[in-house]
């Protein structure tokens, strides 16, 4: 039933469109999607990331949720970062979740962000060979 997640939203206060559009579409390099015209009245800015989209609606008496976020799969963690703390946003890592490297971070208007990338699993190194038997080879065969 279920085929895959189609956008999460954020609330975000009256006014603050222009910070978001450079923190999303700038620092993430997310693309900014047209809103509908009767949902682009209520201000705010939609995004897309190619896995998903990412609704930013306006909220009166807007607050950041302090636990609640979206944990956006990445295909490079570093560069991410490095991009983030070159646009002056602070990331604190966490390495709590087994099979993933990840960080939290905040967009300007304080929603948190989580950002992972998937570990690759070590590969078990492959059993030793026996030396070969005394005389195995010899005489031709």
């Amino acid at each position: 039933m279920i085929v895959r997640l189609h956008h999460v939203q954020l609330a975000v206060p009256a006014g603050s469109e222009p910070e978001l559009r450079a923190f999303y579409g700038g620092v993430l390099g997310m693309t900014e999607l047209p809103k509908p015209p009767e949902l682009a009245a209520r201000g705010g800015c939609w995004f897309g990331s190619g896995a998903f989209e990412l609704h930013l609606g306006v909220e009166e008496g807007f607050r950041p949720a302090a636990k609640a976020h979206p944990g956006v799969l990445v295909s490079d963690l570093d560069a991410l970062a490095a991009r983030l703390a070159a646009a002056g946003v602070a990331s604190r890592w966490d390495e709590a979740l087994p099979g993933y490297r990840r960080f939290h971070t905040h967009d300007p208007v304080g929603n948190r962000l989580e950002f992972l990338q998937p570990v690759p699993p070590e590969r078990p190194l492959p059993p030793e060979r026996p030396p070969p038997a005394e005389g195995a080879n010899e005489g031709g065969g």
